[in-house]
C-alpha cells in the first residue's frame, strides 16, 4: 500500500511483530529510535531505515519531514507503557496517525485527552488489539452471541488462567515497577480483559482477591459472564506438566467447564491488525476505554483475600 512508517522503541520484545506488520503489508519503515542500540533486527527488515537514540534528533527529524510536507503516514508505538501518551502525541504533533501496543495508556484520564487530541489534530490513534482478531476468539464470540439470543439473560461461568513466567531481569526492568507498567493486570493482561468484556458485556462488579508483584486475580461479574481469574509471572505456579516439557507460558481458559483452545493462532495477529489499520477498520482508541478503566480499579481496589469465589490458583498462594 506503499504506506511510510515510523517506529518508536524498535529494540524492545514487541517490536518485531510491528515490523513484520509493516513489511507484510508493504509498507516501509523510514526511521526507527531506541536509547539503546542492539537493533540489528533492522537487516531483516528494513535496512536502510534512518536509526536515532537521542530524542530530540528523531523529533527534529520528524519536524524537517513534516516541514517538507512528506510527513510518515503512521509511527508505530512500543516504547515502554508509561510513555505511550507523550510518543502518541508526538506522532500527531508531526503530521502521522499512531499505531500504539497495549496498554495504550495507563489512567481513564489520560485516554480522555488522547481522545481530544485525536479529534483536533484530525490524525487516528489506533491500538493494538489483535485478540479481537483471532480466529477462535471471533468463533466464541459468534457462539456466545447465538445463545444470548435464545437466552438473553444468561450468564456464562468463566475460569481464566495465564501464567507466563519472567526470569530475575523483569524486576530490574521497567516492566517490575507497577508506576511505569501498571503491574501484572495491566502488563499481561490487559488485552485478556479486552476480549472479556468485547464478548460478554460491561463489567458491573470487580473484586480482588490477592495482588502482588508477581501475581494477581480476581472475580469479575460481566453483564453475561462471571469470571474467575488468575495471572502470574511466578514459573512456580505452572502447571507440572508444562514444567515437565519446559514450556514457559500457561493459557486456559474454561466456559461452562469446558475447555477453550487459543493457544495457538498468535503468530500473525499483529500483521492482520496492521492491514485492518490500512484498509480502514482498525480498532481506534476509544475502543480501549473499557478495558483501561477496569485495570486501573484492579490496581487500586484493595485485595479481600482469597475467601469467597476465588480462582483455584489462589489455593497455591495460601
Amino acid at each position: 500500500m506503499d504506506k511510510t512508517f515510523g517506529l518508536i522503541g524498535v529494540g524492545g520484545f514487541v517490536a518485531p511483530r510491528h515490523l513484520q506488520a509493516i513489511k507484510h503489508n508493504y509498507g516501509k519503515l523510514i526511521c526507527a529510535i531506541d536509547k539503546h542500540d542492539s537493533v540489528g533486527i533492522l537487516d531483516s527488515y528494513f535496512p536502510n531505515a534512518d536509526f536515532f537514540t537521542e530524542s530530540e534528533r528523531f523529533e527534529r527529524y520528524l519536524d524537517k519531514l513534516k516541514r517538507n510536507n512528506k510527513p510518515l503516514d503512521f509511527i508505530s508505538i512500543c516504547s515502554p507503557n508509561y510513555l505511550h501518551d507523550t510518543h502518541i502525541r508526538l506522532a500527531l504533533r508531526n503530521g502521522s496517525c499512531a499505531i500504539c501496543e497495549k496498554p495504550i495508556v495507563l489512567n481513564p484520564w489520560n485516554l480522555d485527552a488522547l481522545i481530544q487530541a485525536q479529534e483536533e489534530s484530525g490524525y487516528k490513534i489506533y491500538t493494538i488489539l489483535q485478540l479481537r482478531l483471532h480466529p477462535s476468539i471471533i468463533a466464541l464470540k459468534e457462539r456466545v452471541k447465538a445463545q444470548l439470543n435464545k437466552e438473553p439473560h444468561k450468564i456464562f461461568d468463566i475460569d481464566l488462567s495465564y501464567i507466563t513466567a519472567r526470569g530475575k531481569w523483569y524486576f530490574h526492568s521497567w516492566k517490575g515497577d507497577e508506576s511505569k507498567s501498571g503491574g501484572v493486570a495491566t502488563n499481561i493482561g490487559i488485552h485478556f480483559f479486552d476480549m472479556l468484556l468485547w464478548i460478554f458485556g460491561a463489567c458491573k462488579e470487580s473484586i480482588i482477591h490477592i495482588r502482588n508483584e508477581r501475581s494477581v486475580s480476581g472475580l469479575l461479574i460481566l453483564e453475561h459472564a462471571k469470571v474467575r481469574w488468575f495471572l502470574s509471572i511466578d514459573e512456580t505456579l505452572l502447571p507440572d506438566e508444562c514444567k515437565a516439557q519446559g514450556k514457559r507460558v500457561y493459557r486456559s481458559l474454561t466456559l461452562e467447564n469446558e475447555e477453550f483452545s487459543f493457544s495457538d493462532g498468535f503468530n500473525d495477529l499483529h500483521t492482520k491488525s496492521y492491514k485492518e489499520i490500512l484498509c480502514g477498520n482498525g480498532f481506534e482508541c476509544t475502543e480501549s476505554k473499557a478495558a483501561i478503566e477496569l485495570v486501573y480499579h484492579i490496581r487500586h481496589i484493595k485485595p479481600i483475600g482469597v475467601k469467597g469465589d476465588y480462582h483455584p490458583l489462589n489455593a497455591g498462594l495460601c
